[in-house]
């Protein structure tokens, strides 16, 4: 149950509660700091079985925005929304009149495209609001985030196999993927032509069978069996939570990188890939480069000027484990630092502009 207790636990400044009965639209939006600038964030479309589960996910994933903006360096605050809905049953009246709503905040909330939303998506949602980025590249957008998100978690994979094997190189390396969708998909292209050794999984056949029409070495295990496969990175790309009590004792991996978000369950499991030896990279960081394309939208996009402020993420992950190491703590909490740093300092400056103690 939402109560202001749970906002004011969690940081977050508003939470939005909306539905249309002609379009069958229910969807939470949720707005967590907006410090640094507007709150922007992907939508979500998703078959919650419990609109309780849609608040958890709504509440987590707009913390993590937060985080992500400001370890990124971007101007932006954190935001997301979810719509409780099939996949299947996705219409254009649905995404307009969500829309409509993402207007009536008058800028505090930007949308863009997430897990089960596509650009042709965004395209009804930009007939009704301003407030959107990723549109289609022909009416003046990025248009799809997948490439740019896969390149940061890519810059971020060969970040940590520097710090865990001393070279940059990813050749002969072998990742385990889990999640091939959109995202998983790029990133496997990248490490192939890279040189690395591919193990996948997924649950969606249409998935399964791309990569192995594209892909004709990757090699594919069941979703059982990716967490205990030998290899040299194990790379979450598909829904959170992965890491956690169950499958740390599996992990063969030195290193975990992927795209997925909220990756840890809880905060502590950070702490124990750290005591195993793990080498955690930061998951709202690597796998920034999406939110970071669409965050120059409204300055004007190129594919060129995406990919340098992409391509900053190896540094940066580079930085959080320094950050790590010096104060001898889980690169997630590391990461955590550099953000709550910069959002205080932000904080501090327009307090003082107010004339406020």
């Amino acid at each position: 149950m939402l109560t202001l207790e749970k906002m004011y636990s969690m940081g977050h400044e508003e939470v939005v509660f909306v539905q249309d009965k002609n379009s069958g639209l229910k969807a939470i939006i949720g707005i967590h700091d907006t410090t640094l600038g507007p709150a922007l964030g992907g939508t979500r479309l998703w078959p919650y079985e419990k609109e309780e589960d849609a608040l958890i996910d709504v509440l987590r994933l707009s913390r993590g925005m937060t985080y992500k903006n400001s370890i990124s360096g971007l101007h932006l605050g954190g935001g997301k929304a979810v719509i409780i809905a099939d996949p299947k049953e996705k219409s254009e009246a649905l995404f307009r009149s969500f829309g409509r709503f993402v207007e009536s905040l008058n800028g505090r909330y930007i949308t863009a495209e997430d897990v089960n939303t596509t650009v042709q998506d965004i395209e009804y949602i930009h007939r009704e609001t301003r407030f959107v980025t990723g549109v289609a590249k022909e009416n003046g957008g990025s248009g799809n985030p997948s490439p740019y998100t896969a390149l940061g978690v890519f810059r971020g994979l060969e970040a940590s196999v520097t710090k865990a094997f001393g070279s940059r190189s990813l050749k002969d390396k072998t990742v385990a993927i889990q999640g091939v969708g959109s995202v998983g998909f790029e990133l496997a292209k990248l490490l192939t032509e890279a040189g690395a050794n591919i193990i996948f999984t997924d649950v969606n056949e249409k998935n399964i069978e791309r990569m192995k029409k594209n892909l004709s070495n990757a090699q594919f295990v069941s979703p059982q069996d990716i967490f205990g496969v030998t290899c040299d990175v194990y790379s979450p790309c598909a829904l959170g939570a992965s890491i956690n009590d169950e499958t740390i004792p599996l992990l063969k991996a030195k290193v975990v990188c992927g795209a997925a978000n909220n990756q840890l369950k809880e905060d502590r499991h950070g702490q124990i890939l750290k005591d195993k030896g793990i080498l955690y990279a930061p998951d709202y960081l690597v796998n920034a480069g999406g939110v970071m394309n669409v965050s120059i939208e409204f300055d004007g996009w190129s594919d060129s000027k995406s990919r340098r402020m992409v391509d900053t993420i190896y540094d940066k992950t580079l930085e959080v484990f320094q950050i790590a190491d010096e104060q001898n703590i889980p690169v997630n909490r590391a990461a955590d630092v550099m953000a709550e740093n910069r959002i205080q300092a932000i904080k501090q400056i327009k307090t003082n502009y107010l004339g406020k103690k």
